[in-house]
């Protein structure tokens, strides 16, 4: 059942379900909760407490918010983490990997274990911003833009394919329209004008960092989860996910799903 944490700027639309320790899930942009589908089933499984959540402008999330961005989200997630009962697992994916990580390195108290799904993180080839929202900050400009993005998102699942994937694209492109299309370009914006450094040196938490070996977003998965790896402090695992593109926790819950349960096995100790 969908919750909603009030926030500077309107409603945070969550769920969660299930007793343990807390586990939020966060997806990247243009996404919705729902892609965690096949991860928290086995999480609540294994007795944990899950928590899925749509970005600002997202989904079931409101639309009036004015700040936008790593940080923005960041701290959204920290309100969440509070709002449900600290510490937490953080798990982000894409933009919100981003955002989870500057959570766990500046609010340290919140966060037991992090997990980094195919983050981008600055500077990104070269210092741009990730491609997606360079697309999203012409396409936001046209009548096509839902449309266009909902076709850019289907080209990121490279590689295994969930069964459920139209289903997902069609609820994603009926949710983008009106003032959650013009909040989809406040954040591709600010992701591109604003690129947020990430001290992923100051994480302490333990970290599990996966990359799609296909992931399209990025000229070389494998060189990029090296980067990630280095730029984190000694003891944080990485997983190449075989035959997957931005989207391993989607495309390879087989391979997915058990790595983060052992990842937050020792939490539970």
């Amino acid at each position: 059942m969908t919750q909603h944490l009030d926030r500077p700027g309107g409603p945070l639309a969550y769920d969660v379900a299930g007793d343990g320790p807390l586990v939020v899930l966060a997806p990247g942009m243009g996404d919705l909760r729902g892609v965690f589908r096949d991860v928290v089933g086995p999480l609540r499984a294994a007795g944990h407490r899950v928590a899925t959540v749509d970005l600002p402008g997202h989904g079931d999330s409101g639309t009036g918010f004015t700040a936008h961005g790593v940080p923005a989200i960041a701290e959204h997630l920290a309100a969440l983490v509070e709002h449900l009962g600290a510490p937490a697992a953080l798990v982000g994916h894409s933009v919100s990997a981003g955002a989870a990580a500057l959570v766990a390195a500046e609010r340290p108290e919140l966060v037991s274990s992090l997990v980094l799904l195919d983050p981008h993180l600055p500077p990104d080839d070269g210092g741009r911003a990730p491609l997606a929202a360079r697309l999203m900050t012409q396409a936001i400009r046209r009548p096509l833009g839902a449309p266009l993005w909902v076709s850019y998102y289907r080209s990121l699942y490279r590689g295994r394919r969930p069964d459920w994937l139209p289903e997902h694209v069609g609820a994603i492109r009926a949710a983008m329209r009106g003032a959650h299309l013009v909040a989809f370009g406040r954040l591709a914006r600010a992701l591109v004008t604003a690129p947020t450094p990430l001290p992923l040196d100051r994480v302490a938490a333990p970290t599990l960092v996966a990359h799609g070996a296909l992931d399209p977003e990025f000229a070389d998965p494998a060189a990029e989860l090296e980067r990630a790896l280095a730029a984190l402090p000694p003891g944080a695992k990485g997983l190449l996910v075989p035959d997957a593109g931005h989207y391993p926790h989607a495309q390879r819950p087989d391979v997915v799903v058990p790595a983060l349960l052992a990842h937050l096995a020792p939490s539970r100790a």
